[in-house]
């Protein structure tokens, strides 16, 4: 387990971390860091807790967005998908008739062409 010291509104803390995913813990704390910055410049010191909560709802508030797109994404897939499949299965019965008819001229072309050979 790997061992990492990130820093929020100043103070250090030290953090364990899967093999390889140092950078990753330090960029998400970082990006924490800057929610608490941003409160507090708005509020300014209302205590570390109370900073340390909203940044945390900040957080929770735009994941709960961005599951929201996600869901709306994935069922704009799923129509997607099945208006791709809808129009697969039509063409693959728009050949099949195709097919149908071109064997159907086949056979009365070579029945015309015994025809004319035997006249």
């Amino acid at each position: 387990m790997a061992q990492v010291t990130v820093t929020i509104d100043g103070k250090a803390y030290r953090m364990a971390c899967d093999e390889g995913q140092e950078e990753h813990l330090i960029a998400l704390a970082e990006r924490f860091d800057r929610y608490v910055a941003h409160l507090k410049d708005s509020f300014g010191e209302i205590g570390d807790q109370r900073l340390t909560v909203m940044a945390g709802i900040m957080v929770m508030d735009e994941l709960a967005e961005l599951q929201k797109r996600v869901r709306g994404m994935e069922s704009e897939i799923a129509t997607l998908r099945k208006t791709r499949d809808d129009a697969l299965l039509k063409a693959d019965k728009n050949d099949a008739a195709l097919i149908g008819a071109l064997g159907q001229l086949a056979e009365r072309i070579e029945m015309v062409a015994a025809k004319l050979a035997h006249s």
